[in-house]
């Protein structure tokens, strides 16, 4: 999920237009399909077109993505490993998004967005939800991202198939980013396209994919951080 777009402002956004391509990610490799069902992608209707985010199903009827993934009206498909294959996938129509208010969009602090489906998804083999980090969880060191974002080779398109990466979790250079983001630093990780989607560490879900800096530094919302947040939004409706 290497970086293929060129930094534009602080932190770039990894979001992607409707383009698939089948390319390989640089240190990382195609998932066992169905192996992450609590991956979801995220159709985004824009007015300069469709577009993808990744999402990370939370609850049967929660999906949560990155806040800068905002669009005027969503689509989530569940249980998807091949874009070109929906098999066994199910097609929900998001009914609300709910950003974080205290989102920063300049230094994509507080990257988190809720999204309340419209129906229920089915749990069972293909889709089913993961559970949360919190505060009282230890810090985590490594990692997996997963997504399908763009590729080394790929240009601005992206990958068919779900692709998986791990990762080690350092510093993000400074006390304050540390606080809101988890980091990792080198080429392999994310790309365009990748926004939202997933960082996991003991199976449970610590961060969002919000951004790059520089073209190597890879940042997380943290999840912890939200999760009280998280918990009151979807058991208010």
């Amino acid at each position: 999920m290497q970086l293929c777009w060129t930094l534009l402002v602080l932190a770039l956004t990894l979001t992607a237009q409707d383009a698939v391509y089948a390319g390989r990610i640089i240190g990382g490799k195609k998932a066992k399909p169905h192996s992450r069902p609590y991956m979801a992608l995220v159709e985004r209707n824009t007015p300069s077109g469709k577009k993808y985010c990744g999402g990370i199903l939370l609850r049967d009827d929660f999906v949560l993505t990155a806040a800068h993934c905002h669009a005027s009206s969503y689509n989530v498909i569940l249980g998807v490993h091949d874009i070109n294959k929906p098999v066994n996938t199910q097609n929900i129509s998001v009914k609300q998004a709910f950003p974080n208010k205290e989102y920063d969009k300049n230094t994509l602090k507080n990257d988190i967005l809720l999204l309340q489906l419209n129906a229920k998804a089915e749990i069972n083999t293909y889709v089913s939800d993961i559970a949360m980090a919190g505060p009282e969880d230890a810090n985590p060191t490594v990692c997996s991202v997963a997504g399908w974002g763009c590729s080394e080779g790929s240009g601005p398109r992206m990958t068919t198939v779900l692709m998986e990466v791990n990762v080690t979790l350092g510093s993000c250079g400074d006390q304050e980013s540390d606080s809101y983001f988890y980091c990792c630093e080198g080429k392999h990780g994310v790309g365009k396209g990748d926004s939202g989607g997933p960082l996991v560490c003991d199976e449970k879900v610590y961060g969002v994919v919000s951004g790059k800096i520089d073209e190597i530094l890879h940042l997380f919302s943290k999840v912890p951080n939200h999760k009280k947040w998280i918990e009151e939004t979807m058991n208010s409706v």
